[in-house]
Protein backbone atom coordinates (compact mmCIF):
# COMPACT_ATOMS: atom_id res chain seq x y z
CA UNK A 1 0.00 0.00 0.00
CA UNK A 2 1.02 3.22 -0.61
CA UNK A 3 0.71 4.52 3.27
CA UNK A 4 4.07 3.70 4.61
CA UNK A 5 3.29 4.48 8.16
CA UNK A 6 1.26 2.16 10.24
CA UNK A 7 1.55 3.88 13.66
CA UNK A 8 1.28 7.21 15.47
CA UNK A 9 3.04 8.47 18.57
CA UNK A 10 -1.17 7.96 20.17
CA UNK A 11 -0.44 4.60 19.69
CA UNK A 12 -3.37 4.55 17.00
CA UNK A 13 -2.41 3.10 13.52
CA UNK A 14 -2.27 4.33 9.99
CA UNK A 15 -3.88 2.26 7.15
CA UNK A 16 -5.71 2.48 3.80
CA UNK A 17 -9.36 1.19 3.50
CA UNK A 18 -9.68 -1.68 0.85
CA UNK A 19 -13.51 -2.54 1.03
CA UNK A 20 -16.66 -1.10 2.58
CA UNK A 21 -19.77 -2.51 3.37
CA UNK A 22 -21.91 -0.13 4.30
CA UNK A 23 -20.13 1.04 7.69
CA UNK A 24 -18.41 -1.64 8.04
CA UNK A 25 -14.32 -1.20 6.06
CA UNK A 26 -11.25 -3.36 5.69
CA UNK A 27 -8.57 -1.14 6.21
CA UNK A 28 -4.78 -3.12 5.59
CA UNK A 29 -2.19 -1.94 7.90
CA UNK A 30 1.30 -2.03 6.12
CA UNK A 31 2.63 -4.26 5.25
CA UNK A 32 -0.26 -6.91 4.90
CA UNK A 33 -2.51 -6.61 8.25
CA UNK A 34 -6.61 -6.41 7.48
CA UNK A 35 -8.16 -5.02 10.38
CA UNK A 36 -12.37 -4.46 10.33
CA UNK A 37 -12.84 -1.47 11.46
CA UNK A 38 -16.70 0.40 12.18
CA UNK A 39 -16.84 3.87 10.57
CA UNK A 40 -19.47 6.56 12.89
CA UNK A 41 -21.80 8.79 10.73
CA UNK A 42 -19.62 11.62 10.57
CA UNK A 43 -17.49 9.51 8.53
CA UNK A 44 -20.35 8.58 6.20
CA UNK A 45 -18.26 9.41 2.89
CA UNK A 46 -15.35 7.43 3.56
CA UNK A 47 -14.67 4.81 0.68
CA UNK A 48 -12.05 2.41 -0.28
CA UNK A 49 -8.98 4.16 -1.01
CA UNK A 50 -9.07 6.47 1.99
CA UNK A 51 -5.91 6.55 3.82
CA UNK A 52 -7.25 6.85 7.48
CA UNK A 53 -6.51 6.73 11.34
CA UNK A 54 -8.20 3.69 13.17
CA UNK A 55 -7.85 2.80 17.05
CA UNK A 56 -7.60 -0.79 18.00
CA UNK A 57 -10.18 -2.14 20.08
CA UNK A 58 -9.86 -4.91 22.90
CA UNK A 59 -12.65 -6.37 21.72
CA UNK A 60 -14.53 -6.21 18.56
CA UNK A 61 -13.88 -3.92 15.62
CA UNK A 62 -11.58 -1.15 15.49
CA UNK A 63 -13.11 2.39 15.36
CA UNK A 64 -12.35 4.95 12.48
CA UNK A 65 -10.74 8.12 14.03
CA UNK A 66 -9.84 10.14 10.76
CA UNK A 67 -9.64 10.36 6.99
CA UNK A 68 -6.52 12.31 5.72
CA UNK A 69 -7.36 14.30 2.95
CA UNK A 70 -7.71 12.87 -0.24
CA UNK A 71 -5.58 13.38 -3.85
CA UNK A 72 -9.43 13.47 -5.44
CA UNK A 73 -12.51 11.12 -5.15
CA UNK A 74 -14.84 9.50 -8.01
CA UNK A 75 -18.36 10.01 -7.11
CA UNK A 76 -21.72 9.18 -9.16
CA UNK A 77 -25.17 10.12 -7.60
CA UNK A 78 -26.94 7.65 -5.72
CA UNK A 79 -31.06 7.03 -5.90
CA UNK A 80 -31.57 9.81 -4.46
CA UNK A 81 -29.34 12.12 -6.42
CA UNK A 82 -27.10 12.83 -3.46
CA UNK A 83 -23.50 12.36 -4.76
CA UNK A 84 -21.40 8.89 -3.25
CA UNK A 85 -18.12 8.33 -3.23
CA UNK A 86 -17.22 5.17 -5.36
CA UNK A 87 -13.34 5.47 -4.50
CA UNK A 88 -10.26 7.68 -3.14
CA UNK A 89 -6.93 8.49 -4.44
CA UNK A 90 -6.97 7.67 -7.99
CA UNK A 91 -3.93 8.15 -10.04
CA UNK A 92 -5.67 6.36 -13.12
CA UNK A 93 -8.76 5.71 -14.99
CA UNK A 94 -8.47 2.64 -17.01
CA UNK A 95 -11.51 2.86 -19.19
CA UNK A 96 -12.63 -0.51 -21.11
CA UNK A 97 -14.52 -0.37 -23.80
CA UNK A 98 -14.79 -4.12 -26.73
CA UNK A 99 -16.65 -4.94 -29.84
CA UNK A 100 -19.08 -6.74 -28.63
CA UNK A 101 -20.52 -5.19 -26.74
CA UNK A 102 -19.92 -2.22 -29.39
CA UNK A 103 -18.26 0.80 -28.70
CA UNK A 104 -20.06 3.57 -26.14
CA UNK A 105 -17.90 6.67 -27.46
CA UNK A 106 -19.83 8.69 -25.25
CA UNK A 107 -19.33 6.86 -22.25
CA UNK A 108 -15.42 6.72 -22.74
CA UNK A 109 -15.57 10.72 -23.38
CA UNK A 110 -17.09 11.00 -19.99
CA UNK A 111 -14.56 9.14 -18.11
CA UNK A 112 -11.93 11.28 -20.24
CA UNK A 113 -13.40 14.19 -19.48
CA UNK A 114 -13.77 13.02 -15.45
CA UNK A 115 -10.01 11.55 -15.01
CA UNK A 116 -9.26 15.38 -16.30
CA UNK A 117 -11.00 16.82 -13.64
CA UNK A 118 -9.55 14.41 -11.09
CA UNK A 119 -5.68 15.14 -12.02
CA UNK A 120 -5.95 11.79 -13.29
CA UNK A 121 -4.19 9.54 -15.97
CA UNK A 122 -6.22 7.46 -18.85
CA UNK A 123 -5.87 4.48 -20.97
CA UNK A 124 -7.83 3.11 -23.08
CA UNK A 125 -8.47 -0.60 -23.27
CA UNK A 126 -9.89 -2.41 -26.00
CA UNK A 127 -10.95 -5.45 -25.06
CA UNK A 128 -12.09 -8.95 -26.88
CA UNK A 129 -9.68 -7.40 -29.86
CA UNK A 130 -10.43 -11.02 -31.24
CA UNK A 131 -13.93 -10.15 -32.07
CA UNK A 132 -12.53 -7.57 -33.92
CA UNK A 133 -12.55 -8.94 -37.48
CA UNK A 134 -16.62 -9.82 -36.90
CA UNK A 135 -17.40 -7.05 -35.50
CA UNK A 136 -15.50 -3.86 -36.00
CA UNK A 137 -16.29 -1.68 -38.34
CA UNK A 138 -14.28 0.89 -40.31
CA UNK A 139 -15.71 3.38 -38.56
CA UNK A 140 -15.47 2.21 -34.92
CA UNK A 141 -11.96 1.29 -35.73
CA UNK A 142 -11.22 4.88 -36.89
CA UNK A 143 -13.03 6.16 -33.93
CA UNK A 144 -10.28 4.09 -31.90
CA UNK A 145 -7.51 5.54 -33.80
CA UNK A 146 -8.37 8.72 -32.75
CA UNK A 147 -7.97 8.57 -29.20
CA UNK A 148 -4.29 7.47 -29.41
CA UNK A 149 -3.73 10.22 -32.18
CA UNK A 150 -4.63 12.86 -29.23
CA UNK A 151 -2.35 11.18 -26.75
CA UNK A 152 -4.55 8.60 -24.66
CA UNK A 153 -2.74 5.07 -24.53
CA UNK A 154 -4.53 2.80 -26.22
CA UNK A 155 -4.08 -0.94 -25.34
CA UNK A 156 -5.81 -4.03 -27.28
CA UNK A 157 -6.67 -7.29 -25.00
CA UNK A 158 -8.19 -10.41 -25.11
CA UNK A 159 -9.18 -10.94 -21.26
CA UNK A 160 -11.01 -14.71 -21.52
CA UNK A 161 -13.73 -15.60 -18.80
CA UNK A 162 -11.11 -18.28 -17.36
CA UNK A 163 -8.84 -15.38 -16.51
CA UNK A 164 -6.21 -16.96 -19.14
CA UNK A 165 -4.85 -13.83 -20.89
CA UNK A 166 -4.48 -15.00 -24.47
CA UNK A 167 -2.39 -12.81 -27.46
CA UNK A 168 -2.78 -9.17 -26.63
CA UNK A 169 -1.48 -6.44 -24.56
CA UNK A 170 -1.42 -7.51 -20.76
CA UNK A 171 1.97 -7.02 -20.85
CA UNK A 172 1.40 -3.70 -21.55
CA UNK A 173 -1.34 -3.15 -19.47
CA UNK A 174 0.56 -4.16 -16.55
CA UNK A 175 3.40 -2.08 -17.22
CA UNK A 176 1.19 1.01 -17.65
CA UNK A 177 -0.68 0.45 -14.12
CA UNK A 178 2.44 -0.16 -12.26
CA UNK A 179 2.70 1.94 -9.12
CA UNK A 180 -0.58 3.67 -9.10
CA UNK A 181 -3.65 3.99 -8.25
CA UNK A 182 -5.86 2.50 -10.73
CA UNK A 183 -9.81 2.08 -11.28
CA UNK A 184 -11.46 -0.40 -13.61
CA UNK A 185 -14.49 1.79 -15.45
CA UNK A 186 -16.50 0.84 -18.57
CA UNK A 187 -20.00 -0.37 -19.49
CA UNK A 188 -21.36 -3.91 -18.25
CA UNK A 189 -20.15 -6.74 -20.44
CA UNK A 190 -16.76 -5.30 -21.84
CA UNK A 191 -14.85 -7.83 -19.75
CA UNK A 192 -13.47 -5.84 -16.75
CA UNK A 193 -13.99 -8.94 -14.51
CA UNK A 194 -12.41 -11.04 -16.87
CA UNK A 195 -8.98 -8.17 -16.93
CA UNK A 196 -9.06 -8.12 -13.40
CA UNK A 197 -8.66 -11.89 -12.71
CA UNK A 198 -6.01 -11.58 -15.64
CA UNK A 199 -4.27 -9.20 -13.52
CA UNK A 200 -4.58 -10.49 -10.19
CA UNK A 201 -3.65 -13.56 -9.49
CA UNK A 202 -4.76 -13.97 -5.90
CA UNK A 203 -7.91 -11.97 -6.36
CA UNK A 204 -10.65 -15.37 -5.57
CA UNK A 205 -8.54 -15.06 -2.14
CA UNK A 206 -9.29 -11.52 -1.55
CA UNK A 207 -12.78 -12.42 -2.73
CA UNK A 208 -13.02 -14.65 -0.44
CA UNK A 209 -12.24 -12.50 2.61
CA UNK A 210 -14.58 -9.85 1.48
CA UNK A 211 -17.31 -12.34 1.21
CA UNK A 212 -16.50 -13.45 5.39
CA UNK A 213 -16.05 -9.66 6.25
CA UNK A 214 -19.60 -8.68 4.69
CA UNK A 215 -20.99 -11.92 6.11
CA UNK A 216 -22.32 -12.66 2.62
CA UNK A 217 -24.49 -9.93 2.36
CA UNK A 218 -24.19 -8.95 -1.73
CA UNK A 219 -20.34 -8.22 -1.23
CA UNK A 220 -20.42 -8.92 -5.02
CA UNK A 221 -21.35 -5.40 -5.65
CA UNK A 222 -18.57 -4.02 -3.03
CA UNK A 223 -15.73 -2.17 -4.26
CA UNK A 224 -12.54 -3.38 -3.48
CA UNK A 225 -8.95 -2.56 -3.77
CA UNK A 226 -6.38 -5.29 -4.73
CA UNK A 227 -2.74 -4.87 -4.83
CA UNK A 228 -0.92 -5.59 -7.91
CA UNK A 229 1.68 -8.20 -8.29
CA UNK A 230 3.97 -5.92 -10.27
CA UNK A 231 3.19 -2.63 -7.54
CA UNK A 232 0.55 -1.07 -7.99
CA UNK A 233 -3.30 -1.38 -6.59
CA UNK A 234 -6.45 -1.72 -8.81
CA UNK A 235 -9.80 -0.96 -7.98
CA UNK A 236 -12.50 -2.85 -9.24
CA UNK A 237 -15.30 -1.45 -8.82
CA UNK A 238 -19.30 -1.90 -10.16
CA UNK A 239 -20.71 1.22 -9.20
CA UNK A 240 -18.87 2.81 -12.79
CA UNK A 241 -20.96 0.95 -15.46
CA UNK A 242 -23.42 3.71 -16.26
CA UNK A 243 -21.33 7.06 -15.43
CA UNK A 244 -23.29 11.05 -15.97
CA UNK A 245 -20.82 13.47 -15.78
CA UNK A 246 -21.04 15.24 -12.24
CA UNK A 247 -21.81 19.28 -12.49
CA UNK A 248 -19.24 20.63 -14.33
CA UNK A 249 -18.82 24.04 -16.28
CA UNK A 250 -18.49 24.48 -19.78
CA UNK A 251 -14.69 25.64 -19.51
CA UNK A 252 -14.55 22.34 -17.48
CA UNK A 253 -15.64 20.34 -20.34
CA UNK A 254 -13.32 22.59 -22.92
CA UNK A 255 -10.18 21.45 -20.94
CA UNK A 256 -11.60 17.73 -20.65
CA UNK A 257 -11.52 17.57 -24.78
CA UNK A 258 -7.47 18.27 -24.40
CA UNK A 259 -7.15 18.33 -27.70
CA UNK A 260 -8.69 21.24 -28.75
CA UNK A 261 -5.99 23.44 -26.52
CA UNK A 262 -3.64 23.63 -29.11
CA UNK A 263 -6.69 25.55 -31.12
CA UNK A 264 -8.29 27.44 -28.75
CA UNK A 265 -6.16 30.06 -28.25
CA UNK A 266 -6.95 30.96 -31.69
CA UNK A 267 -10.10 32.05 -31.16
CA UNK A 268 -11.77 35.11 -31.52
CA UNK A 269 -13.26 35.34 -27.93
CA UNK A 270 -11.43 34.01 -24.41
CA UNK A 271 -14.53 32.20 -23.35
CA UNK A 272 -15.25 30.52 -26.73
CA UNK A 273 -17.58 27.08 -26.24
CA UNK A 274 -16.50 26.22 -29.97
CA UNK A 275 -20.19 25.60 -30.46
CA UNK A 276 -21.35 28.79 -32.31
CA UNK A 277 -18.76 31.83 -31.94
CA UNK A 278 -17.85 33.49 -35.01
CA UNK A 279 -13.91 33.08 -35.39
CA UNK A 280 -13.75 29.63 -34.04
CA UNK A 281 -10.58 27.77 -34.57
CA UNK A 282 -11.47 24.98 -33.12
CA UNK A 283 -14.71 24.88 -35.51
CA UNK A 284 -12.48 25.52 -38.25
CA UNK A 285 -9.74 22.62 -37.38
CA UNK A 286 -12.93 20.02 -37.37
CA UNK A 287 -14.50 21.18 -40.54
CA UNK A 288 -10.90 21.26 -41.79
CA UNK A 289 -10.08 17.68 -40.89
CA UNK A 290 -7.95 18.25 -38.34
CA UNK A 291 -10.03 17.58 -35.59
CA UNK A 292 -12.55 14.37 -35.57
CA UNK A 293 -15.86 15.49 -36.69
CA UNK A 294 -17.62 12.89 -34.30
CA UNK A 295 -15.60 13.58 -31.19
CA UNK A 296 -16.72 16.56 -32.07
CA UNK A 297 -20.52 16.39 -32.21
CA UNK A 298 -20.25 14.38 -28.62
CA UNK A 299 -18.41 17.16 -27.18
CA UNK A 300 -21.65 19.16 -28.52
CA UNK A 301 -24.09 16.68 -27.13
CA UNK A 302 -22.04 16.71 -23.63
CA UNK A 303 -22.31 20.73 -24.07
CA UNK A 304 -25.64 20.82 -24.05
CA UNK A 305 -26.34 19.17 -21.15
CA UNK A 306 -24.93 21.66 -18.63
CA UNK A 307 -26.89 24.32 -17.73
Amino acid sequence: MSNNSSSTSSGQLQGRVIARYGAELLVEIPPHTRVRCTAKRKFDQVACGDNVTIALAEHGNARLMDIAPRKNALTRPDHRHRLKTIAANIDQLVVVVSWRPAPFWELLDRYLVTAHQLDASAVVVMNKEDLAGQYASAEALEALKEYACIGYPVIRTVAMTDAVMQEGGLSDLQKILNGKTNILVGQSGVGKSSLANALLPDKEIMVGEISQFGEGRHTTTTTTLYALPGGGELVDSPGVRDFVLPDITKSQLREGFREYAAYSSGCKFNNCTHAHEPGCRVREAVEMGELAGRRYQRYLKLLADIH
